[in-house]
């Protein structure tokens, strides 16, 4: 009966602090979501920070501007890259519209053949749910542009903070180290440093993974002859940082796109590229590239991105690995905390124990012979 009450309490402490670091983190998206983005920035801009600072003898504010200027550079040029392909898209798109139409025309026949449907009955279908539309169209505008109004405060909230991140990263060092007592010391700088290498080596990897799609992509679309593969290449790599689920956002874009502009035929060729590519993401390239650097189990990776959608959107879906991959860096090397990282983690068959047994139980058989 003691355990049982010692058990409740407990487990309702718990439940309390999840629902309420859950509801903080719903209330403080806008400030929230930047910090722990620019925090992950911040660790993979360190070494240019402390190359600048001792080996070119650079103060820490101009080596951390140096770092900030360097990684807007780089985004700059990945934006305006897809920028342009984004206005060859447009400067075609009264063709693309125009195909468009003739493919929808030839949609409509086939559904009319196969499914027994009439060309009427789809038009009132149709001008149904477009009357729909255009009842919500203001609702759709004023969304969008709350969603920009946010992009841009977003990337701004960003950039101040991995400024300030990098500039104060030793305050912040020698807080967490000396806000726990002095016998957690070791461990705790020991912590530190294992979630800088780590989550350094996860984003690295994830960008050259995402640079290996993206070009895997853009060849075999141009070798399927698809129209605008560079744009749809882009598309496919960027939204493969977004697990799981940014792939089939990418391949539905890019359907469209085809069939609009080569008819259904065509689509299934880029289903097919879509899929092997894919696969030999998930594969190949996934343990390759980004290697074992996250042990995530997929249960939990899946439940993670699930509730940060739910909680911050696509910035939560993309946040959830290497923060998971942070908690269970924490949970391996804390002892009360050790069933956790063992939950989290993958499953790790005994094949070298069985190994050593049966060398083992070799050698005992020669020495008796």
């Amino acid at each position: 009966m003691k355990e049982k009450l010692s058990f409740l309490p407990k487990l309702a402490l718990v439940l309390f602090c999840l629902i309420s670091l859950t509801y903080i983190a719903i209330l403080g998206q806008s400030l929230l979501a930047p910090l722990l983005f620019s925090f992950l920035m911040a660790i993979l801009l360190l070494p240019v920070g402390n190359f600048l600072e001792t080996r070119l003898k650079f103060k820490r504010s101009l080596s951390t501007i140096i770092a900030v200027i360097l990684m807007i550079a780089v985004i700059s040029g990945i934006v305006y890259f897809f920028g342009k392909q984004l206005s060859d898209l447009w400067a075609d798109w009264p063709l693309l519209k125009q195909k468009a139409n003739v493919s929808y025309h030839e949609l409509q026949h086939w559904i009319s053949k196969t499914f027994k449907i009439n060309t009427q009955k789809q038009l009132a279908y149709l001008n149904d749910s477009t009357e729909k539309a255009l009842a919500t169209s203001a609702a759709i505008v004023a969304t969008t542009l709350a969603t920009l109004s946010s992009t841009l405060l977003f990337l701004g909230f960003t950039l101040l903070f991995t400024f300030f991140i990098l500039n104060y990263r030793r305050v912040l060092f020698t807080f967490l180290t000396s806000v726990f007592k002095q016998e957690h010391k070791e461990k705790v700088t020991e912590i530190v440093n294992q979630i800088q290498y780590i989550i350094k080596k996860y984003i690295i990897g994830l960008f050259l993974q995402m640079l290996i799609v993206t070009v895997l992509m853009i060849t075999v679309l141009s070798l399927l002859g698809v129209k605008y593969a560079v744009l749809l290449g882009l598309v496919a790599g960027i939204f493969n940082v977004v697990p799981y689920l940014g792939i089939f956002f990418a391949l539905l874009v890019s359907c469209l796109i085809t069939f609009a502009t080569a008819g259904a035929a065509k689509v299934l060729l880029v289903l097919v590229a879509f899929i092997g590519v894919h696969a030999l993401d998930g594969n190949v390239l996934m343990p390759l590239v980004v290697g074992s650097k996250v042990k995530i189990n997929a249960l939990f990776a899946f439940i993670g991105i699930v509730v940060g959608e739910m909680i911050w959107g696509i910035s939560g879906m993309f946040l959830c690995i290497p923060y998971l991959a942070i908690l269970k860096i924490i949970f391996d090397r804390v002892d009360n905390l050790k069933p956790w990282g063992l939950l989290m983690g993958e499953d790790h068959k005994p094949e070298k124990k069985k190994r050593v047994y049966r060398i083992t139980k070799r050698i005992k058989f020669e020495e008796k012979d």
